[in-house]
Formats: C-alpha cells, structure tokens, sequence
C-alpha cells in the first residue's frame, strides 16, 4: 500500500516545502490515542454490518490495540512522510497484518476520522481542566475557612473601598472559577456527537451503522449533516473560549497576588516553590509564577482569535485550513491546565498577613460609608448623609486623622444626630457584621457559603484531603 491516500491519479512527487508544510504529524499525533479508539470502533461496526469479514476485523482490532499500547507508551516512531496521526497509523497496520489493514478505511474518510478524534480528545481534556479547577477551588474553599475571621479592605478603582472579610473575597474567586467549570460542562454535551459515517462529506454507499459507533465511543448520537460534521469546528470554539474566559480569570486572580505580595500591600507571602530571585538584587523575592500566569492569559486568547479568524471565511465543508485548528487547541488547554495548578500550589501554601490587612483597615476610611448609613437608618435622606460623612471625611485629613480618632464635637458640628454609637459602627468587624444579605461578607452568611461549596464538591472530590495533598496546613 502506498502511504500516500490520494494514490494512483498523481504522478510526481510533492515539492519538498509543500511536504514539509503538509504534513502535521508533529501536532497531531498526538491524537494517536483517539485516532486507534475510533478505528476499533470504526471496524467493529464494519464487521457487524457484513462489510468486513469477522476475521480482517479481528486482525485489524487487535493490531490496532497493540499500535495504541505503543503510542501510550512512547514507543510509536512518528514519520512526517506520511503526514499525519491516520496514514501513520493505517500505514503500520498494513505493514504489520497486510492486505487486511487497506480494509479499514471503508466507508469513512480522514475528514470525518479527525473531526471524531478532535471531539473525543477535547472532550477529554475539558475533563481534566475540570479536575483542575475543583482542584483549585477546594484549596480556595478550605482556605476561606480556615481565614474567617480575617478582614482586607475591599477595593474598587484599587482605592480602598469598604472593609470585607478575606474568606469573602476568596470566595469570590471560587464563583467566577466555578462559572468557568459549568461553561466546560456545557461545552462537552454540545461536543458529544458522533461525525464518524460522514465520510469526506456526503455519506457513503455503505450500510453503515453510525448509532453504533457513537454508542461504542460515548457520543450520545450520531451528527445529523454529514457537511456539518466534517466542516465546523464550533465545538472546538466554545471550548478554548471558555479557556479564555478561564485564563482571563487566572490572570485576574494572578494580578491581586502580585499586588498583594508587593511591600506596599504586603497581603501575602508566598513560598519559595512558587517564587523566584534576580539575578543581581539578592534581596528580592518576585511573584514570577503568578506573572507567567497572567502573562500567558494572552496566549490563550490569542489561540482563540486564530481559531475564529481560520474559520470565519470557509465554505462547507472540509476545507485544509483546518488542519491549522489543533496547535492553537493543544496549546489553550496546556496552557490553562499549567495554570491551574500553579495557582492550586501557590495558595495552597500562601501566608496570609492578617496584620498587614488589620492596618490597611485602618487607613484611607474604609469606614466613610458606615457613616453615612448610620444616619440613613436613623430618617436623613442617604444622598444628604453621604455629603456628612464626606465633610468628616475632609476634617479627617485636614488634621491629619482617622474618623474613629475625630472628636465627637466634631461629628456634631456636621450633624446633630451623631453619638457615641456612631464609633462602635465604624468599627471593622462590626460594620462587616452588619451586612447581613445574602451574598455579603457577614460571618454565618460566609461559612453557609463555604458549606455550600463545599457539598457542590463533595461528589467530585475530598476538599480538605485535596488541600492537605497540596500544603494546606490543616486542611
């Protein structure tokens, strides 16, 4: 058999550049895995359809196994003169069992064959990226649990905003994590169709029984347009958007770390592991791991816009361009995977400096809207109270204080209804403690939510066995 599939209608050889830029088994191979499990699939249907005999199938099925056992192993020698992961594959079988081997391409086509390989390969690794993500979220969840009763200063604009607790603020982290999860979970019941039996695009004259090789794959049916199932690739789309969407959350979560490891803040000080020193200023100790992190955020967007800019301009159906759709895939999911448990690692075993928060609490009057709703609650319209607390907020820097050390004529003179009372408010475990709603930063209202997420992840994994695995002390 010749490797090439296309055979006896040419007669010269391809130039060497053409070769060299039509060959892909450098990236594709490794689908190798998926590229056996949907030939045995593909001539298990074959022979209970009559369409091979019983014997070819077997020789075909159970070599086909013992090339999949070499390519788990790293054994497979990859030969870019045939191109890509199917004619090596379909190559070595005929080397190995003959005439046989030529047999299993009946009724299907490399279009439909790696359309069915990149399905089951991405749905595989939305698997696994969803493993990734529990995996940090459990470390978030029992970290949250065990910093409850510390507060950070919330922010918008990076100013220091209001006082919040630092379990809150990790769990808010979990949320937008969370939300990536179910976007992969999504994704995956879109993806679970079944081309194989398209052929090139039309079919083919053969009885084939498409139901049962979705069955066998775990695909919940067979696609029901053959073009459609050779020619799109959404399903590759919603996959590394989500990846997007997920990178862009890492480096956001990345950026705080950074901010909050830096002296200014001092919020956080991660282990060596997760760290690294210059080159020349021995006293540094640089959050790199956390850069590399939002730094490569871009990469996975950029391995989106490629895949939409490839397929934006192709007609139905298979077109070559979509060879070029796997690099930008594998690299998204490398990518987010790698991030995923840098971050798993480096929380896990993060100090949180409570101190550093207390102070920063302290300063830059995180308490100005307890001031103002102390006065709302007691009749003044909220715009008029805003304006009180803005003025005690302007006395305050005049003189160089903070509003719990303002002195009490002082409130006063900006309006009568201040007493004593106002100051226990102000007070940051207090004005934390007030926001009793759901979704707020009150003590129980936080545990529920800890509890909460943690029964979500009760059925996927141990939270607490994950973060003791990873360095949580006391996890």
């Amino acid at each position: 058999m010749t490797d090439k599939p296309w055979g006896g209608r040419f007669t010269e050889e391809l130039d060497q550049v053409a070769a060299r830029m039509n060959a892909s088994v450098d990236v594709d191979a490794r689908l190798g895995p998926e590229d056996v499990r949907g030939s045995i699939a593909h001539v298990r249907m074959l022979a209970a359809r009559g369409i091979v005999s019983a014997e070819d199938a077997a020789k075909i099925a159970v070599s086909l196994a013992q090339i999949g056992g070499e390519i788990e192993r790293g054994e497979m020698a990859w030969r870019a003169d045939r191109e890509d992961v199917h004619m090596n594959v379909e190559a070595l079988l005929t080397e190995r069992i003959g005439e046989a081997g030529g047999r299993l391409h009946t009724g299907r086509s490399r279009n439909d064959q790696v359309a069915t390989d990149m399905r089951l390969w991405t749905r595989s690794a939305c698997e696994r990226v969803m493993e990734k993500l529990d995996r940090l979220i459990a470390v978030l969840a029992v970290r949250a649990e065990g910093e409850i009763d510390v507060l950070v200063p919330g922010y918008t604009h990076l100013q220091r905003a209001q006082p919040v607790r630092l379990s809150h603020h990790l769990l808010a982290w979990c949320e937008m994590l969370e939300r990536d999860r179910d976007r992969f979970a999504d994704a995956q019941k879109r993806m679970n169709e079944s081309p194989l039996g398209a052929a090139a695009l039309a079919g083919t004259t053969f009885p084939l029984d498409r139901a049962m090789t979705a069955r066998e794959l775990g695909f919940s049916r067979p696609m029901r347009n053959s073009l459609d199932a050779v020619s799109d690739r959404d399903f590759l789309l919603e996959a590394v958007s989500g990846l997007a969407i997920c990178a862009v959350h890492l480096s956001r979560i990345s950026e705080e770390l950074v901010i909050w490891s830096t002296q200014e803040f001092g919020f956080v000080e991660m282990t060596d592991r997760f760290t690294t020193g210059s080159s020349i200023m021995p006293q540094k100790k640089n959050p790199d791991m956390a850069e590399l992190v939002r730094g490569k955020s871009g990469r996975v967007i950029g391995d989106l816009v490629s895949l939409l800019v490839l397929m934006k301009g192709l007609p139905l159906s298979y077109n070559r361009d979509m060879q070029e759709d796997k690099r930008p895939v594998f690299d998204a999911f490398d990518t987010v995977s790698d991030g995923l448990d840098v971050l798993a690692g480096a929380l896990a075993t993060a100090r949180f400096r409570a101190d550093r928060m207390r102070t920063a609490l302290l300063e830059g009057f995180v308490d100005a809207t307890e001031v103002a709703d102390w006065l709302a609650a007691r009749g003044v319209p909220f715009r008029e109270a805003h304006h009180v607390s803005g003025r005690l907020v302007r006395r305050c820097i005049e003189r160089g204080l903070v509003l719990a050390t303002l002195p009490l004529e002082d409130w006063r003179a900006e309006h009568p209804l201040f007493d004593e009372t106002v100051l226990t408010a102000i007070e940051p475990e207090v004005a934390v403690e007030r926001r009793d709603v759901e979704g707020g930063p009150k003590k129980a209202r936080v545990q529920a939510e800890i509890a909460a997420l943690l029964a979500r992840l009760a059925p996927r994994l141990d939270a607490r066995a994950v973060a003791r695995d990873l360095g949580v002390e006391g996890g």
